[in-house]
């Protein structure tokens, strides 16, 4: 795919790996539209990109609201027209055992994790689909594959992004749309607690330069899932 002049949608655009993906997808001659809930963070992430010569437009967005969703792909569709990527990346984890789980944070994690991946990605797929293009890339975590105690709800929404991700890529690749999910390992953003700076740990932009990787392949080929792991096991 040539990338430069493509438009690109990323949730939770405001910081960690959705930050970096749009940085560098800016970089390389691309429209990024960053959605996240707060305005304040995308206004300085759309003033740095313009500031080094890059196209943006910043849409406070919750991707668990309907409305809010269709509102973001309007104002996409009426500035660009059109809309090649999205990135779903927004995501949400509260880390606790079953017994201790409230339920406002179970429902918030399936909301953001779940309710919103299928709500951008049905709101972006007429536009992919009238013009015979699309990339959906889903940011997904190595949760969704290896279970751990504490984890037992995050782990359940990135599983089911995960089969979600699956069967998406197989109804819509007649159109010409590939579905890309990356499953990161732990990323050095302070999205756990444990997490400080680790400069050993995949860093927000290896997972950016991941995202590229895939969308930059050639059109016949989709990479359909990544693993990606840190070289050194964590401490």
């Amino acid at each position: 795919m040539e990338l430069r002049g493509s438009v690109a949608v990323i949730t939770g655009a405001s910081k960690g790996i959705g930050r970096s993906i749009a940085v560098q997808l800016s970089s390389l001659g691309v429209h990024v539209v960053l959605a996240a809930r707060n305005s304040d963070l995308l206004k300085t992430l759309q003033n740095e990109i313009t500031s080094n010569g890059g196209s943006s437009l910043a849409i406070a967005t919750d991707v668990t609201s309907e409305h809010s969703v269709q509102n973001l792909v309007l104002e996409t569709m009426k500035q660009f027209g059109r809309i090649d990527i999205l990135i779903n990346n927004a995501g949400v984890g509260v880390f606790s055992n079953v017994v201790d789980m409230k339920v406002n944070d179970y429902e918030t994690m399936m909301n953001v994790n779940l309710k919103g991946v299928f709500l951008c990605s049905r709101a972006v797929l007429p536009a992919m689909i009238k013009q015979k293009h699309g990339e959906i890339i889903n940011i997904a975590s190595l949760a969704g594959k290896n279970s751990f105690a504490g984890g037992s709800v995050y782990s359940a929404t990135k599983w089911g992004l995960i089969g979600f991700a699956r069967s998406l890529m197989l109804e819509v690749r007649e159109h010409n749309i590939r579905v890309v999910t990356i499953s990161p390992g732990s990323v050095n953003t302070g999205f756990a607690d444990k997490e400080g700076d680790r400069p050993e740990a995949i860093q927000p932009s290896d997972v950016a330069d991941t995202v590229i990787f895939a969308l930059t392949m050639p059109n016949r080929v989709n990479v359909s899932e990544i693993d990606v792991r840190p070289t050194i096991k964590p401490r």
